[in-house]
């Protein structure tokens, strides 16, 4: 038995794994202490599986991990007291970054503030040139005053990074050594160890953010274990990867950047999972709808998307990781994002959120403003008795005062069509994260199957789908735990990466030879130190490559024996020409190409995927119901509502209907055609690609 645990804004996600498949369970997250949320929703899941949570526990051989914690500390600024140590006359690399600007001409915006401030940047009298040669030594009495300096300032944590250190580590490697024996309860990071990139703003910026997060993390990671251990678990603690991937737990701790965005990045690979299995599109729009953010990538031809210009806040106002990270693009729309109206009498939807605490008004926990799922209650897509799965009652009453007083009487509407209004306005935020990465990068959203992730998913999928005109739409049964699911399929990763700059028309078959060596070693001991438990080992090889006096690189693919002949040579030349081509549709096939840097993935295969576990049908055969839903366009209308589980498999039926899971509530518009999976996966053609494909439309709604 396998567990993954996705802990949200508002919800931690648990899916369980066993002989029978996947099931899962949610239960609020707990701000002021998270892992107290991961054991409530292991306690929900003992009582629904009939046992007590020790014996659950105590039957898991892994547990996956995605959590927040370390991206809001980031966000928030409640990180480390840190410090910088730089070579002299290089102090303000954090603070020029690398020089972008979302308007070029708007001088209005401050200029954004250093990760590390200038009072703890503090100079190395020392310097290694681009060859690697000493130019100016580092004195050891030198360092042994900067700790000095270092303590009185009382830092927490300590990030070194030394011009060239990729290329000579050896003052690096001093500055470490003397900081670890005159400060050795000061966490620290050496760029060349975490993060052996070319570019020093990206280098300095990942060790800065590594090291603020390790004494926050250490003690997460830590007490997550203590009170597992203490709970019953005796398995595997695995942390999840902003790469998409898993690293054992005391890897994380060691470099905790690599835990930042790691619950996103798990919604791509189950988005690309249940789109082999439950659609026909090749391109996959995978949306995680949360409680605080509505999160989209891309998936072509089965490949998740990959970024080495991953944000934490707005690109160019906040901090680059500077790790390869999967492509996924954030707004603030999720199931608790506020509404409110501003003094211009203009309707807002987020991006502040009511979170877990105190919520949305309906939960009745103390929230009085008027969220995207008080406004889905009011419209009658949820069932206030089935929250849950009826564990949670909600307050439509609630919901509407909350509307009434913030939204509805300031823009002099109804309130249902001030809820209706909310609805839209979030669906239009959704709808512009998804033309962000689809129709702004040349790809038609009308050639893609919208997989349809997170609590709130079921809202806005359909909508947002007949909005793109998308062919599909598929809500998985474990769509509502998506990330977490993701987590149950991924693989245990590490990327690792050496600068050997060549050309291909002077190739140095030497210097490469070695450096592919040297990943080829780094690879094997990863793979042999992940344990028995693993299925299977790869690894994947690519360069790092871009024309002459470009600025910027593309990584591509490659086998390591192309680098041993001049054939090979021109198979990585012919290589590069062709991402060239597909990523900006043009090469330049007469001109050489430079290689920056190297790159190996070791991946090593935990399990095989499995199906979600789906329940009996109930005895008593369909349970179909009827309510009225508000539908934009048409006001209100009588539709189906379904239990997921209570649909015959295989059989189409047409909306206007909300098809129900404890977990989420799927609206399908008026017009559209849906049909449950055998693996539970809910599809829905929306109305406007039958419209497309000259399908005739009938419903059981006369106005459809």
């Amino acid at each position: 038995m396998r567990f993954a645990v996705d802990t949200g804004g508002t919800f931690t996600d648990l899916v369980i794994e066993d002989a029978e498949g996947l099931a899962l369970y949610k239960s609020p997250t707990v701000p002021s202490d998270p892992v107290r949320g991961i054991l409530d929703a292991f306690e929900v899941a003992a009582s629904q599986r009939g046992t007590t949570t020790d014996e659950l526990l105590n039957a898991g051989s892994m547990l996956f991990h995605g959590t927040t914690r370390g991206l809001n500390a980031v966000l928030t600024g409640q990180v480390a007291r840190t410090a910088l140590l730089t070579t002299a006359g290089h102090p303000d690399v954090l603070l020029l970054r690398e020089g972008g600007r979302v308007g070029i001409f708007d001088q209005r915006r401050a200029y954004p503030e250093p990760y590390v401030p200038r009072s703890l940047t503090f100079e190395l009298d020392e310097r290694i040139d681009a060859q690697g040669r000493i130019v100016r030594s580092l004195d050891e009495d030198h360092l042994v005053a900067v700790a000095d300096r270092l303590r009185a300032a009382e830092v927490e944590a300590v990030a070194v990074c030394l011009l060239w250190s990729i290329v000579n580590p050896q003052h690096e490697e001093l500055a470490g050594k003397v900081l670890a024996r005159e400060l050795p309860d000061v966490a620290l990071t050496l760029s060349h160890q975490l993060n052996p990139c070319l570019r020093e703003y990206r280098r300095a910026s990942s060790a800065a953010i590594d090291a603020s997060l390790k004494p926050l993390m250490t003690s997460y990671i830590a007490g997550l274990r203590s009170r597992l251990t203490a709970a019953g678990f005796a398995g595997r603690l695995l942390m999840m990867t902003s790469s998409g991937g898993a690293l054992d737990a005391a890897d994380v701790a060691g470099a905790p950047i690599h835990s930042l965005n790691s619950g996103p990045s798990m919604a791509p690979v189950a988005g690309r999972f249940f789109t082999a299995h439950d659609a026909e599109s090749e391109v996959a729009i995978v949306a995680d709808t949360g409680g605080t953010s509505y999160d989209v990538s891309l998936v072509r031809d089965g490949r998740i998307p990959w970024t080495r210009e991953s944000w934490i806040g707005p690109p160019f106002q906040g901090h680059m990781t500077g790790f390869p990270s999967v492509d996924v693009r954030s707004v603030g729309a999720g199931g608790g994002s506020i509404a409110h109206v501003d003094a211009g009498g203009l309707l807002h939807v987020g991006p502040e959120s009511a979170g877990a605490v105190p919520g949305p008004a309906c939960y009745g926990r103390g929230g009085t403003r008027p969220t995207v799922t008080d406004a889905c209650l009011v419209l009658g897509y949820l069932d206030p008795d089935f929250f849950l799965g009826g564990r949670s009652g909600l307050d439509p009453e609630a919901a509407r005062q909350a509307i009434a007083e913030h939204v509805a009487t300031p823009l002099g509407l109804p309130v249902v069509e001030a809820a209706a209004a909310i609805y839209e306005l979030a669906t239009e935020h959704m709808v512009g994260a998804i033309e962000e990465i689809t129709s702004h990068q040349g790809v038609d959203p009308s050639r893609a199957v919208l997989v349809g992730g997170g609590g709130a998913a079921g809202f806005n999928a359909v909508a947002i789908g007949n909005r793109l005109r998308c062919p599909e739409v598929i809500v998985p049964l474990m769509g509502p735990a998506l990330s977490a699911a993701g987590a149950l399929i991924s693989e245990l990763s590490r990327g690792f990466e050496i600068n050997a700059k060549t050309r291909s028309d002077d190739f140095d078959r030497s210097r490469v030879g070695a450096a592919l060596s040297g990943l080829a070693d780094l690879a094997a001991e990863f793979v042999a130190g992940a344990g028995d438990q693993i299925l299977a080992g790869e690894v994947e090889y690519a360069m790092e490559a871009r024309y002459p006096n470009q600025v910027w690189t593309l990584q591509v693919p490659i086998r390591p024996e192309q680098a041993q002949d001049d054939a090979g040579v021109r198979a990585l030349v012919e290589a590069f020409h062709t991402a060239h081509e597909e990523t900006f549709a043009v090469a330049d096939r007469g001109s050489p190409i430079e290689i920056e840097s190297w790159h190996v993935r070791a991946r090593c295969r935990l399990s095989e995927p499995r199906l979600p576990a789906l329940p009996a049908p109930p005895a008593d055969g369909e349970q179909l119901r009827h309510r009225d839903i508000y539908l934009i366009g048409h006001g209100w209308v009588p539709a189906e509502v379904w239990r997921l589980t209570d649909l015959p498999p295989g059989e189409p039926r047409q909306g206007p209907a909300v098809v129900e899971t404890s977990s989420t509530a799927i609206v399908v518009d008026a017009g559209a055609r849906f049909t449950r999976r055998p693996s539970g996966t809910l599809h829905v053609v929306p109305r406007t690609a039958r419209d497309r494909a000259g399908s005739p439309v009938s419903s059981t709604w006369e106005g459809a």
